[in-house]
Formats: C-alpha cells, structure tokens, sequence
C-alpha cells in the first residue's frame, strides 16, 4: 500500500463514516474498482485502524459532551446515584447501546473478515442500507429528542448497530435508522449515532492493533497508516459539522439514493 492510496483511503474514511453510506464498504469499493491490489493481510487491519482517524475526530468534535457525560457518571458512582443525572443517564445508555454488536462481533469475527474481500456481496449490503433510511424517513414521527431516550431506546439502536458489523450496511446509516424508527428526530438520532460510535471503534482498533502485530514488515507499512490516519480524522470532522447541519433541515433520501446507484454500479462491473 502506497501513501497516496492510504491518503485516498482516508479521506474516503472521514467522508462516509458519518455519512450514512458505509465507510466499510467504500473501503472495499474503491480498491476494487480501481484495480489495486492490495494485501489482503493489510487490508482489514488497515481498514479497521484508519478509523481511529475518524475516532480521533467524534472525540474532538464532542470533547464538552464527553467530558459532561464522563463526570456526571463519576459523580453519580460516587454519589450512589447512578442514574441522578441527566448526563449520566445519557453515558449508561450509550454503555448499554454498545453491548450487542461487541458480542455479535466477536462471534461472527471471522465472517465480516472474509466479507470485506467480496465487492458484489459489500454492494448487496449496501442495498440494504439504502432500505433502512427509505423506511426511517417513512416510518419516523421524528417528534422526540435525545433527553427522552429510554433503555429499549438504547438496545433498539444497539442491535442496529450490530447489523453494520458487515461491509455495506452503514454503521451510521443503521443507528440513525434505529433511532428515528423509534421516533428520535434527525439530529437527535444522528447525536446519539456518533457518541456510540466511539467505544465501538476504540475495541475494533484494539483488537486491530494486535493483529497489526503479526503483519510481517509492519514498520514498512506504518507511514501509510499514519497516512490515512490524519486524513481521516481531519475529513471526518468536518463531515461530523456538515451531516448534523444538514440533518437538521433535510431528509435522508439523498443518501439512500448514492447508496442504491454505487451497489448498481459496483455490480455492473463485476458481472456485466
């Protein structure tokens, strides 16, 4: 893997992993479709570490609402009030929000890995996706916030979360789905959507890291991965701003509709 392609790959990263169009699958899209032949024992590592650039970027992007959360849970510990405030009432739901797809995870580890080698397959899931956000949009009364998410809320959004394990279904696109399937308006959902977002993506890089461990001449690979890194948390970010402006006035069906078109796209050229 060459910096520029890593550069590429980030940037594609920061865009589409709070986009709800699947940065998984772009990540197996576009070697692809460009030809590159990458290794496939880089691949997944690479794919799943270049996150931390986005990681790096909803950390930053939230650091208030992080630091609040974090200290209300503190608090509420310490206080014997566990759920007293609103902020840590927010945390454990998060906490509870990550439960399904780190177990399903390590279940179906190495499914998702042999999918991310398949384009045709990551443009099925895509379809996919793009149905989630068509029966959102139709589905959702959009009329609640994110104070009044509840349990079920949380595991609702969690489970949908766990569909995004593979390749092609949106981990955005599935939990802003889950949350406005349950009412949550636009911004809210997509609020929620990215906080969950982070202790998802610090296990998935953990467990990357390890298997980055085992790449032979992994010293060689380290200034793309840096590469990718910095573009995709700079991205991100502002991908981060412009989505939950956008959010806020318009419809999903934008993205449904790039959904549906590149899995065509994408299967046209495998098969025609």
């Amino acid at each position: 893997m060459t910096i520029i392609q890593a550069i590429i790959l980030g940037i594609v990263q920061g865009l589409t992993e709070f986009l709800p169009v699947s940065s998984s699958a772009h990540l197996v899209i576009i070697p692809y479709l460009f030809g590159w032949k990458l290794d496939e024992a880089v691949v997944f590592p690479f794919d799943v570490l270049v996150q931390l650039g986005t990681l790096a970027a909803v950390i930053y992007y939230f650091r208030r609402d992080l630091w609040e959360i974090l200290s209300a849970v503190w608090n509420g510990l310490r206080s014997g009030k566990p759920f007293g405030a609103p902020a840590a009432r927010l945390g454990w739901l998060l906490v509870l929000a990550t439960i399904p797809a780190g177990v399903i995870g390590l279940l179906i580890k190495d499914l998702v890995e042999a999918v991310f080698k398949d384009a045709p397959v990551t443009a099925l899931f895509l379809l996919v996706t793009a149905l989630l956000l068509i029966i959102a949009e139709k589905i959702g009364k959009r009329s609640r916030g994110i104070a009044s998410l509840t349990w079920k809320d949380a595991l609702w959004i969690g489970f949908a979360q766990a569909l995004a394990l593979f390749p092609g279904i949106s981990r955005s696109g599935a939990t802003i789905s889950g949350g406005m399937s349950r009412n949550l308006d636009r911004p809210a959902a997509a609020r929620f959507s990215f906080l969950m977002s982070i202790p998802v993506m610090l296990a998935a890089g953990a467990f990357s890291l390890l298997d980055l461990l085992d790449i032979p001449n992994l010293a060689s690979l380290l200034p793309a991965i840096a590469a990718g890194f910095i573009a995709a948390a700079v991205v991100g970010y502002f991908a981060i701003r412009w989505l939950l402006a956008f959010l806020t006035r318009r419809p999903l069906y934008i993205f449904a509709a790039y959904c549906a078109a590149l899995a065509i796209v994408v299967l046209l050229v495998a098969y025609v």
